[in-house]
Parts: structure tokens; C-alpha cells; sequence
């Protein structure tokens, strides 16, 4: 949400900035609903709409990033926490399914 404020306040950008926000805050929101999930599936499911979102949210940040809007070294920083979250929910989605199947 502070990436949106930003982009939007201090470049006046409000289509990239309203996308990221929209997938990022996406992935949270999915992450909770598995956190509910009524099944194995279901966890399975919601996360890997969480992790689609994420790799979603990855791609707005390069693009923010070669448009000029976010420096080499903000976007960096952001996208490697977006990485480490891609692999921590790709992490949950392998044991989930590995739990699944046995």
C-alpha cells in the first residue's frame, strides 16, 4: 500500500500503481482465505492463487522498474521480498500436496 501512496503521490502514475495494489494486496487476502481453507484442496487451491498473484505483483514491480518509476535499487529491494514470499508460499504448496497425497 505505501508502494501505491508513493507511485501515485510522488510521480503521479495511477494505472501501474493501482495494478500492483490490486494483485499485491490480492496475495495476502488469498494466504488468509487458505488460512481457512474447509479442506486440504481448498488450502492447496487459494494458495495458488496467492502465488499467482505474487508472480503477478513481480511483474508490475519490473515494470515500474524499466518505466522509470521505481529505481534499480527500490525495485530490487521489493522484488526480492516478493521472491522470498514466492518461495515461501510455493514451499506450503508442495508440502500441501505432498501431505495430500499420501
Amino acid at each position: 500500500m505505501k508502494l501505491y501512496q508513493f507511485v501515485v503521490a510522488d510521480k503521479n502514475e495511477y494505472v501501474l500503481s493501482k495494478q500492483i495494489l490490486r494483485s499485491g494486496t490480492s496475495i495476502g487476502a488469498n494466504v488468509e482465505e487458505a488460512n481457512q481453507a474447509q479442506s486440504k484442496a481448498d488450502f492447496i487451491h487459494k494458495l495458488s492463487i496467492a502465488q499467482k498473484e505474487s508472480f503477478e505483483t513481480d511483474y508490475w514491480l519490473r515494470l515500474l522498474r524499466d518505466s522509470n518509476y521505481l529505481t534499480e535499487k527500490q525495485a530490487d529491494s521489493i522484488l526480492n521480498d516478493c521472491q522470498e514470499l514466492q518461495k515461501l508460499i510455493t514451499s506450503s504448496i508442495k508440502t500441501a500436496k505432498t501431505s495430500l497425497n499420501k
